[in-house]
């Protein structure tokens, strides 16, 4: 697919010169304008993916022409172009969208250097997304019931499968997992792609329940029926009629409160309290927990027939450290949601974020990507900005297999058992320069201009 051009300067001289450099570079959907005012009715006919911009030029300055262009385009990577090196105008254009700036004059390498870094944070962050979307379309029959969990992790869509078969019964489903792998949004994701999708949703943290408030609290209460019930209270089962009642913390509840809990799952009904007529419980339950409910019932701290209603279908949700692919899907997704959605991330930066273990989940990622946009003054997200500790391994391994030095019997230069040593690991990770670099713990440009060197591109 071509790469559509935008380049607005107020000097016709200067844009032809910039068209025939970008032309020798190979790129002909070249599109340049000297008046800027015009550029408004030229996105209303096409879509540019790189716009250069010259920041001072008359009627219009190219950090108006930038608020215009990100509000109806922000797809559109702008690079802005300025004589003069000022500091506070450049910060300035970054933080309304743009990607980079160039200093008159403008050679050829810093042209071509600029738009191709552009180009790959724009289809980087496309690709990403485009990943998770088309993944989810071939894992599911209702992808958009589903669309706030992303992932392209064949474990993660196998498990979306499973929960959107168990989503057209009414069975229990109970889904466990470590804090912050998102349990709550699966529950309604589940709920969404079910026949109760219409019905209202009603999240209830089990832990914040008092022993002596449970049955006003789900069963509901008759105005008199005790002390302070002035007025008739719906509990959570009528709130939820129709639709689905989510029981977060389960784990957490009391082996008292768990046998009250039991008799409604058993029996498809309550009373509340200060009435005499049972009424019928219209609602599907969800159980979560981020605890092991087969522990605790060895320790007797669970009902092992509670544990037995709940565990039919049971939705484990992996932590993101079993699948790190997702950490630059969901960091995508993130700064895509952003008020900075300009924002890029380093490649050093992509592989710290892959060689993370992310104890506290997804939940961490968003807390720390969220934090790195805002030390990125640049836009750009360095491995510094990220602020985790990445715990480098003990031993190189590809992981299907360990990468071994052959040494040589001979005595050789230092330099050949380096490259020999390079060569070896690049070839066992089949390739893979992101996994080569982490194994032999060096930069991704400094394995580039290793790779270079040795006369592979």
């Amino acid at each position: 697919m071509k790469t559509s051009i935008l380049f607005v300067d107020d000097e016709r001289a200067f844009l032809d010169s910039v068209a025939r450099m970008l032309r020798l570079e190979g790129y002909e959907d070249i599109c340049t304008e000297n008046d800027p005012t015009k550029v408004p009715a030229l996105l209303e006919t096409h879509e540019f993916d790189i716009a250069f911009l010259d920041i001072t030029m008359p009627v219009m300055d190219g950090v108006d022409l930038l608020k215009i262009i990100k509000e109806n385009s922000p797809q559109t990577e702008c690079i802005m172009v300025t004589a003069n090196d000022t500091l506070r105008l450049v910060i300035q254009t970054i933080k309304l969208g743009a990607y980079d700036y160039l200093l008159k004059p403008v050679r050829p390498e810093q042209l071509n250097h600029s738009l191709e870094r552009a180009l790959e944070h724009k289809r980087l962050l496309e690709s990403l997304l485009l990943r998770s979307e088309s993944a989810l379309e071939k894992a599911l029959n209702k992808p958009e019931a589903f669309s706030e969990i992303i992932t392209a992790d064949r474990k993660m869509l196998r498990l979306l499968h499973e929960s959107e078969l168990h989503a057209q019964s009414n069975i229990t489903v109970l889904i466990t997992g470590e804090t912050g792998v998102g349990k709550e949004l699966l529950a309604r994701a589940v709920h969404k792609s079910s026949r109760r999708a219409s019905g209202p949703f009603v999240a209830v943290n089990m832990l914040a329940l008092s022993p002596n408030l449970f049955e006003s609290e789900f069963f509901g209460h008759a105005r008199g029926s005790f002390t302070g019930a002035e007025r008739d209270k719906i509990g959570y089962l009528a709130q939820a009629k129709g639709g689905t009642l989510f029981l977060d913390e389960i784990g957490d509840l009391s082996l008292e409160l768990q046998g009250k809990l039991l008799r409604i799952l058993q029996e498809g009904e309550f009373t509340p309290v200060g009435k005499t007529t049972p009424e019928k419980a219209d609602v599907r339950f969800i159980a979560a927990t981020n605890q092991d409910l087969e522990k605790l019932v060895q320790q007797h701290r669970f009902r092992k027939d509670l544990f037995y209603r709940l565990q039919f279908a049971h939705l484990h949700i992996p932590p993101l450290r079993e699948r790190r692919d997702d950490a630059l899907v969901l960091a995508a997704h993130f700064l895509a949601n952003s008020e900075k959605p300009q924002t890029s991330i380093d490649e050093e930066a992509r592989e710290t974020l892959l060689a993370y273990n992310w104890p506290g989940n997804v939940r961490e990622l968003k807390g720390v990507v969220e934090a790195a946009m805002n030390l990125a003054e640049k836009g750009r997200i360095q491995p510094e900005h990220l602020r985790i500790e990445v715990r480098k391994p003990k031993q190189t391994a590809t992981g299907r297999q360990m990468v071994q030095t052959v040494v040589s019997s001979e005595l050789e230069p230092l330099a050949d058992v380096e490259k020999r040593h390079i060569l070896s690991v690049y070839d066992a990770t089949m390739k893979n320069k992101s996994q080569t670099a982490r194994i032999l713990d060096i930069g991704l440009q400094t394995l580039h201009r290793k790779l270079k060197s040795y006369g592979i591109r």
